[in-house]
């Protein structure tokens, strides 16, 4: 079930086919992602769920079918023309310049903004957002703490104005306190006005803050539901979740 109507979508998947030389890793993956809200992929492993955020931001080609970001057909546009449209991807892993100082990783992530005027005002906006950048803006990036590396990659990702935020794996390697924080800002992001589709290994606390969740296997799109249905869904709970969540009363 795609987001209903009264949710208006900013990304649609309409029949996407894409892969790595012969082989096809996305079968046909539909679905719609609605504004302003939290969408989370979940699936096993294989499942081609990276795949999906490389195909929709221009690294990976789709061999056939259609996306569409805000009622427009961005397939296969560059990821320079989807950052000039709104969408920013934060992929899985450590993505900064360690040797660089936490202030000058954010100027050169503002590098591709359109709007350069602003960029010192969005920089200083990031700082006071996420006050441990502030005080560590002169320090090297590697002597950041995972976490604080993880919040540097969404301020540096923020300072473009997205409306979409791609999410990769966000808690990877954080403290459960960090991967709490994380999620948090992903929260506040939601009640700003930006929409969030992320996948995520940790799929119980990733639903929970969700809108929505989408259950992806062997490439095709097997359920698409409000979050709380996956989450106290017994089949989806057994597979994806260590068990469903019981109901109350």
């Amino acid at each position: 079930m795609a987001p209903d109507a009264l949710d208006a979508t900013i990304l649609e998947l309409d029949g996407v086919v894409a892969g790595y030389g012969a082989m096809t890793i996305l079968n046909e993956t539909t679905f719609a992602v609605a504004k302003a809200k939290i969408t989370t992929i979940i699936g096993p492993n294989g499942a081609g769920k990276s795949t999906v955020f490389k195909t929709i931001f221009g690294l990976l080609p789709a061999r056939r079918g259609h996306i569409r970001f805000d009622g427009r057909d961005i397939t296969n546009a560059t990821s320079r023309q989807l950052l000039d449209l709104g969408i920013c991807y934060i992929p899985q892993g450590r993505n900064i310049f360690p040797e660089l100082s936490v202030l000058h990783n954010l100027e050169l992530g503002g590098v591709a903004s359109k709007h350069q005027a602003r960029l010192p005002s969005r920089i200083a906006a990031a700082m006071e957002r996420f006050p441990v950048l502030g005080r560590k803006a002169k320090a090297q990036a590697s002597t950041l703490s995972g976490g604080e590396q993880k919040l540097l990659e969404i301020a540096r990702g923020l300072l473009l104005e997205p409306k979409l935020m791609l999410v990769d794996e966000p808690s990877i390697g954080l403290s459960p306190l960090m991967v709490q924080e994380t999620f948090g800002i992903l929260k506040d992001l939601r009640a700003s006005g930006v929409s969030v589709l992320m996948v995520e290994q940790n799929a119980k606390s990733a639903l929970e803050i969700s809108d929505f969740g989408i259950v992806l296997e062997l490439g095709r799109t097997r359920m698409q539901q409000p979050a709380q249905s996956l989450l106290h869904n017994p089949k989806v709970g057994q597979l994806f979740l260590g068990g469903a969540i019981e109901s109350e009363g």
